[in-house]
């Protein structure tokens, strides 16, 4: 009879408990596994990759904000030792076809065709013209300087609010006016909610134009090889698939012949997921000389080549009746978007998203909204971190604000009455978006117990009999995350709703996980290897993440529109699932055991009744890769799987929060001080607190950037005059408050992952916050600033002091 002895039963029981106690990685402040390389500069951005017989190529860049190229002379240039070439807009346009930046979904909207280069006539001030080639960048940019244009000053239309006028002049004479895109939305009821209400209340918001300033320029390195007429780019860019698809179709290649290689991308907050046509024009040239090219923008012509973003004038209505209910809203948006509708996302997304977004959190069914877009002479604009969501929370939480003072309520208490409750989704916002599943009314009770509101509002009221004034702002958003193929690909732009994860159970006991979604500073490759590392069944250190190359990952859509985690990190569950699945089926053919007896954890396979330890994956990896032939024949389940996913139950898929700001306003220099920030997030799953945390105080900085301190200003001619860090203010550490977050949690049910995204939910409320915190200051001397940033000057015109 055989015995088991009291040790054995005990260390059965461990390790049962053990299994019991697998750790989940997902949910967990994990840190992140490349903080160390990069810390110890072993990063590898482009301006760090050389290649043999690599060129660098720099721009000539137009001084005007709309002229004729006349004529140029430049054969001082070419005649400098070390100079290799010098190119105009006629010579890349002979290989690369132009582009035209409309979506098919955007009913109307125009823009006319563009090139790498200008040909005959440039339409903004930075726009490039001409191309020099050389050894080395100094000799290049010295090159740049011998070279003399003869320019035709024309008229600029530097003013949004003019470009449809009568006498402005019409920037592109073949589209007939100066109208890129218009939309109307109207629920039908508007006009008669106005007619019932007890107060109406109007503002005009003004929001100014700004940039990204990422901490790495935009860069990009072409080498084109004749011999197998095979394109290679490195490039810092958060979509390497769509420039793949660009690159072969402007250039007449097979999409199999180019290979976009994204490696460190250092930021990019949306002003890398464009293409930009000193992008075709660094690969026309690579593709010409046959030899590799570099450009590296340097942070001067960043400032006028980089898309600008924000550039908007709403005026806006409330009706309400006398207890706050909220029955209508009205804007009118006019934007500004530069010469050229931005390829291929096009410019009027967002204008079209405030259309959308306006007065999203809230349960009114009336509503209109009109949006003009406009061509001028500045820098063209396009999708910036937030994409509209800023804009429109501002408006709405402004008008709120506004509402709740001729009320006499609450600003708080008017917002709980009319959020949409949290029992009442899946519903349509009054804009006619889809909303899943939201908690706009446990994240206002999170974040008024959070903040002590009563305390802030008693204090605020004792010291304002004291002469210091401080003002409690709060801001109720939407942002839109998981994007199915509604906000590009029904519009005909070749950009991928789906993304794809390949995970694979190397011979060592690792696990490889490749995916389509790149790394761009905000913790993408943590929580796919924390998502591999729980779906696999084996510890964080066993797996590695490989993004950013099209020849090895698989096809997706990259980084943008809070996808990453929900998209991305779907595909990735799904694939290390089945792999799972894999391994336990070999496992059950090695142990000759039923494969739904066995489970993994931390590398190991065991056995679920008892939680003993049966099989290392290492030796499962030796077996099934070096002595298959010990395996029953006939079966040989993969050890690499491949799946994607994309989100299809709704054209997005949208989170919310609230934030709230506490400042104090000085009224005798017009200074705001930033006293405490508030924000609590609903982004679905939590996959790691620490990231999600991260990215909600760097977008509320980046928001406050906004409010405060970032605008690109023009004169009349169209010249921006501040295109440098010592005119351009952005937001520095010491500026900022203390960044107070909390979450609340409610999945998706469109992923079995359960996440939403986190990116830009920081940057959409920020604002609006900081605004109504600012105004609230401001309350008693009957005064309003309704125009960001927000300016001591402002403040100060707004106080009749200046």
């Amino acid at each position: 009879m055989n015995t088991v002895s009291e040790r054995e039963v005990e260390k059965t029981a461990v390790e049962a408990d053990a299994r019991s106690e697998r750790p989940d990685y997902v949910g967990q402040a994990v840190t992140r596994p490349t903080a160390r390389r990069l810390l110890e500069g072993r990063g590898t951005y482009v301006d760090d990759i050389p290649l043999p017989r690599m060129a660098h190529v720099v721009y000539l860049r137009s001084p005007m904000a709309h002229a004729r190229i006349v004529s140029y002379d430049a054969a001082e240039a070419r005649a400098m030792a070390g100079v290799i070439a010098v190119f105009d807009g006629r010579d890349f346009a002979a290989i690369c076809k132009p582009w035209t930046a409309t979506l098919a979904h955007l009913a109307g909207m125009k823009s006319a065709p563009q090139y790498p280069l200008a040909i005959d006539r440039a339409c903004w001030q930075g726009e490039a013209v001409l191309a020099v080639v050389a050894e080395t960048r100094q000799l290049a940019e010295d090159a740049l300087q011998t070279i003399f244009v003869e320019w035709e000053e024309l008229p600029a239309v530097a003013d949004m609010e003019q470009a449809l006028a009568k006498d402005t002049p019409v920037i592109h004479p073949e589209l007939g006016d100066n109208l890129c895109f218009t939309r109307s939305l109207d629920t039908g009821g508007v006009d008669a909610a106005f007619a019932a209400a007890d107060v109406v209340v109007e503002e005009t918001f003004h929001f100014g134009r700004h940039t990204g300033v990422t901490m790495e320029p935009r860069s990009i390195l072409a080498d084109y090889n004749p011999a197998e007429r095979k394109l290679t780019v490195h490039q810092s860019h958060q979509a390497p698939h769509m420039m793949q698809d660009l690159y072969a179709r402007h250039f007449s290649l097979p999409e199999s012949s180019v290979r976009v290689i994204c490696k460190d991308v250092g930021g990019s907050f949306g002003i890398k997921v464009h293409s930009y046509p000193d992008d075709f024009a660094t690969v026309a040239a690579a593709i010409l000389l046959k030899r590799p090219v570099k450009f590296v923008a340097d942070r001067l012509e960043s400032f006028v080549s980089d898309i600008h973003a924000r550039e908007h004038r709403v005026t806006t209505r409330l009706a309400a009746k006398s207890d706050g209910e909220i029955l209508a809203i009205e804007i009118d948006d006019l934007t500004g978007i530069g010469p050229y509708s931005v390829y291929p996302r096009t410019s009027a997304i967002e204008g079209n998203q405030v259309v959308n977004i306006t007065g999203g959190p809230y349960k009114h069914r009336e509503y209109r909204a009109r949006l003009k877009v406009v061509f001028q002479n500045k820098v063209p604009t396009s999708q910036y971190r937030g994409v509209g969501h800023p804009i429109a929370c501002a408006v709405t939480e402004g008008i709120i604000d506004i509402a709740a003072a001729r009320l006499g309520l609450d600003p708080l208490a008017m917002r709980r009455k009319n959020v949409i409750p949290d029992n009442a989704y899946p519903c349509e916002g009054a804009s006619g978006i889809k909303l899943e599943g939201l908690s706009h009314e446990l994240c206002l009770t999170r974040l008024e117990a959070m903040m002590d509101y009563a305390g802030l509002r008693a204090e605020q009221a004792a010291l304002r009999k004291k002469g210091i004034y401080r003002g409690i702002g709060i801001a109720v958003l939407i942002e839109l995350t998981n994007p199915g193929a509604a906000f590009y690909g029904v519009g005909g732009a070749r950009i991928a709703a789906r993304d794809g994860a390949t995970v694979r159970l190397d011979p060592t006991g690792m696990v490889t996980c490749l995916s389509g979604v790149g790394e761009q500073g905000q913790g993408t490759e943590t929580v796919f290897a924390q998502i591999a590392a729980d779906a696999v069944g084996v510890t964080l250190d066993c797996v590695k993440i490989v993004t950013g190359d099209t020849e090895i990952t698989p096809y997706g859509g990259g980084t943008w529109a809070s996808r990453g985690a929900g998209i991305g990190g779907e595909a990735v569950l799904q694939a290390g699932l089945a792999l799972r699945q894999n391994i336990l089926e070999i496992a059950g053919m090695v142990l000759k055991m039923d494969a739904a007896l066995l489970d993994i954890s931390r590398g190991r396979i065991f056995e679920r009744a008892s939680g003993k330890d049966l099989l290392e994956l290492a030796e499962l990896g030796r077996i099934a890769y070096f002595r298959p032939d010990t395996l029953p024949p006939g079966v040989l389940p993969e050890l690499m799987v491949t799946r994607h996913y994309s989100q299809r139950e709704f054209p997005f898929i949208f989170t919310n929060g609230v934030q709230a700001s506490h400042v104090e306003v000085d009224m005798e220099t017009g200074f705001v001080k930033l006293l405490n920030h508030w924000a609590v997030e609903d982004c679905g799953r939590i996959l790691n607190p620490m990231l999600v945390e991260e990215q909600i105080r760097g977008g509320i900085v980046q928001g406050i950037g906004g409010a405060l301190f970032e605008e690109c200003l023009y004169d009349s001619a169209g010249q921006m005059l501040n295109g440098s860090l010592a005119d351009y203010l952005v937001p520095m550490a010491g500026e900022m408050p203390d960044i107070h977050v909390a979450h609340v949690a409610t999945p998706t049910s469109t992923s079995k992952l359960g996440a939403k995204g986190a990116g830009e939910a920081g940057t959409a409320g920020a604002p609006g916050a900081v605004m109504n915190a600012i105004n609230d200051a401001l309350s008693p001397f009957s005064v309003r600033v309704a125009s960001q940033p927000i300016t001591p000057e402002k403040i100060l015109r707004a106080l009749g002091k200046v």
